[in-house]
């Protein structure tokens, strides 16, 4: 079942149960990947869907960050859930172990002796585990440590 059927279907279900705490990230989340559908003229498939949702997730990520810097707890709670809700949505996320391995080969496949190189490797590592659910800054992190940068 493709994710945005998953996710009307979800969606239906919160609103059933009355849960406004699943129903609002459901509904941004349907209504994000509806955009993107019209912005590329085609229904979505998985992967590019996945995206979709991670990028949500990012955001939340960083509107939490904001909000813990601004005092404000209860907003940074209310992303939190949110974050909690859309993350089902993914797959697992990759084991820190198998980034690792994926860098290093990145590393050796580009040829980067340096942190010049820093932008060739995430691009390798990334097209390497793309739709396995990996962070980009924990893999920005990794690439720089190995780098040296």
């Amino acid at each position: 079942m493709p994710l945005i059927d998953e996710i009307s279907a979800a969606m239906t279900a919160a609103m059933k149960a009355k849960d406004q705490a699943r129903l609002a990230p459901l509904r941004m989340a349907k209504a994000a990947l509806m955009n993107r559908e019209v912005e590329k003229g085609r229904p979505l498939d998985d992967t590019e869907a996945q995206q979709v949702v991670a990028s949500l997730i990012k955001q939340r990520r960083d509107s939490i960050e904001q909000f813990l810097k601004g005092g404000r707890e209860e907003l940074a709670a209310r992303e939190t859930a949110e974050i909690a809700v859309l993350e089902t949505y993914l797959p697992p996320p990759v084991d820190p172990a198998e980034i690792e391995r994926a860098v290093d080969e990145s590393i050796r496949e580009v040829g980067a002796t340096s942190a010049k190189d820093l932008g060739r490797v995430m691009k390798a590592v990334m097209s390497r585990i793309a739709g396995k659910g990996a962070d980009g800054r924990t893999v920005n992190e990794i690439v720089r440590r190995k780098l040296g940068a």
